[in-house]
């Protein structure tokens, strides 16, 4: 097995997916809007590769927050509020915007479960921070690290009510940011100690099934490579300080904060000790040149991998979404506030 997850081009496998997917056999697949038209349209694709592979547990992911970020978007789909909202909320009634947060993840899990998808890459564990880049801005579930936990383990355990895996981001923290890592990469300068605040959500969470690393350089940690080509953040921040053992996969691996062809990069981030590389862009020359350089998957991220999918369950969601979406409403209307 390859130590990747790939994007797929369109609403149906082309022949050259089909056969390369075969052959490179990826640990899985991500989902963009590209590849999402109607519910039937979804399931199918999905039903397409794990009937390719034959493997009913597969890791299939997406990006599905809410807000802005939402790969699956009305009328076909239910839309879903922003982490902001549920953070407005908990300065109101701290009980209730977690019971908000566990409900919305449910329903918004029911749905990708309906589709097929077993793992979604949420909820950010990112801690607000003033004047930092609107790349996570709104995204967030505060700026108060226990509340972010708090909110967190909701999102967690909503999802997996419904059958679906969820990864928490961005390790160790993107929080700070001064540049869109899509563009350019931070350069965060804070203090180890100061960075405790950073870290204290996802070590809060630390049983997560699924982390996902920053394409952020930390000063305090290592002054050459950001966090998902550093083995010194890899190893003594996420994996012992946090104490993270789920699997962990890198942001996508196009992105402009990194540099070096795809398959330099990838080879990178598994060496560091990533245990999947993102690459979500579907573009068949840079997959290829992956599957040719990456390494069979370690025994301890396949481990990681089968362990994260026993916790999913597809299309089996039998929970009642209108419910769910209902019960979140009233909670924010009790409290005087509109999703």
């Amino acid at each position: 097995m390859t130590p990747a997850i790939f994007g797929t081009s369109g609403l149906t496998l082309t022949p050259q997916e089909r056969a390369f997917f075969r052959e490179a056999d990826p640990a899985g697949y991500i989902l963009f809007g590209r590849n999402c038209e109607t519910p039937e349209q979804v399931r199918a694709l999905t039903d397409s590769l794990r009937e390719l592979h034959g493997r009913d547990h597969l890791f299939i992911c997406i990006d599905q927050e809410g807000g802005r970020v939402a790969r699956l978007r009305p009328p076909h789909w239910a839309g879903f509020p922003n982490g902001e909202i549920f953070d407005r909320l908990y300065d109101i009634a701290p009980a209730t915007a977690i019971e908000a947060a566990r409900a919305n993840a449910e329903a918004l899990g029911i749905e990708l479960a309906e589709a097929g998808i077993t793992v979604d890459c949420h909820p950010p564990l990112d801690v607000r921070q003033p004047g930092a880049h609107d790349v996570i801005g709104d995204r967030a579930l505060g700026s108060e690290p226990l509340r972010v936990a708090a909110l967190g383990r909701a999102i967690l355990d909503g999802l997996a009510r419904a059958g679906v895996a969820g990864c928490v981001k961005h390790m160790p923290g993107h929080g700070r940011t001064t540049t869109d890592t899509h563009k350019e990469m931070p350069t965060v300068t804070t203090t180890d100690e100061e960075l405790e605040t950073d870290l204290a959500p996802f070590r809060a969470l630390a049983d997560a099934p699924i982390g996902m690393t920053g394409h952020l350089l930390f000063t305090a940690w290592d002054t050459e490579n950001p966090a998902t080509l550093s083995s010194t953040i890899i190893h003594d921040i996420i994996r012992q300080r946090i104490g993270f053992d789920g699997l962990l996969l890198t942001d996508d691996i196009d992105m402009e904060a990194l540099s070096g062809t795809i398959p330099e990069r990838s080879s990178r981030a598994i060496a560091a000790g990533c245990d999947v590389v993102l690459n979500c862009w579907a573009k068949m020359d840079d997959m290829t040149g992956m599957a040719n350089i990456l390494p069979t998957i370690s025994d301890k991220a396949a481990a990681r991998l089968q362990r994260a999918l026993a916790l999913t369950r597809v299309g089996e969601a039998n929970g009642d979404k209108a419910g769910l979406i209902a019960r979140r409403d009233s909670l924010f209307a009790a409290a005087k506030l509109t999703v």
